[in-house]
């Protein structure tokens, strides 16, 4: 995974140089989704591995698929990127542009784990408070896992603030056994 993120991130870095020259961060960001759900998508992957399927093939199934998203130079990435046999770091080449993007639009996406969601007070109290607290526009993602006792996980970049019952039975476990 990390190395898939490390051939990735010079792509991204282009694409975003690119399309800050282009003044279209916003096309690319949805160029780069649809390449994505493609690629991602069970059929798109199945393709990709298929050793019968040339760079060419390849490359116009998912500009096909991809459809209106994809201006003329996203479908280039698309072929540079089959050429290369790296098709499958698209998802990854995607990820990294949405955090350049992000930081140019002093947006952070902020993941919350929680046993039950959030009520939409609770959701906008704590986006408020992040947003004071980091100093960005914050986006918030809720998600629910069962396995979460009694409070939250709050991923915000490199940044994870666990403040749920397990997590602090574990810190105390942690605090006592030194």
């Amino acid at each position: 995974m990390a190395e898939t993120e490390t051939v990735a991130r010079p792509y991204a870095e282009a694409v975003f140089e690119l399309a800050q020259a282009d003044g279209a961060l916003t096309a690319w960001a949805d160029a780069l989704a649809a390449i994505r759900a493609v690629v991602e998508n069970p059929d798109g992957a199945a393709m990709i591995q298929d050793p019968l399927i040339d760079a060419r093939q390849l490359a116009d199934a998912v500009i096909g698929v991809a459809g209106d998203d994809l201006g003329v130079k996203a479908a280039n990435l698309v072929r540079l990127l089959a050429d290369k046999s790296r098709l499958e770091i698209a998802p990854s080449i995607a990820a990294a542009y949405n955090e350049l993007y992000a930081a140019e639009q002093n947006t952070l996406d902020v993941d919350v784990t929680t046993a039950n969601g959030l009520t939409e007070e609770q959701s906008s109290k704590l986006q408020s408070a992040l947003e004071t607290r980091l100093g960005k526009t914050i986006r918030l993602h809720v998600a629910e896992d069962e396995n979460v006792l009694a409070g939250a996980v709050i991923k915000a970049g490199d940044l994870v603030f666990d403040h749920t019952v397990s997590g602090q039975l574990e810190r105390l476990h942690q605090q006592m056994a030194r």
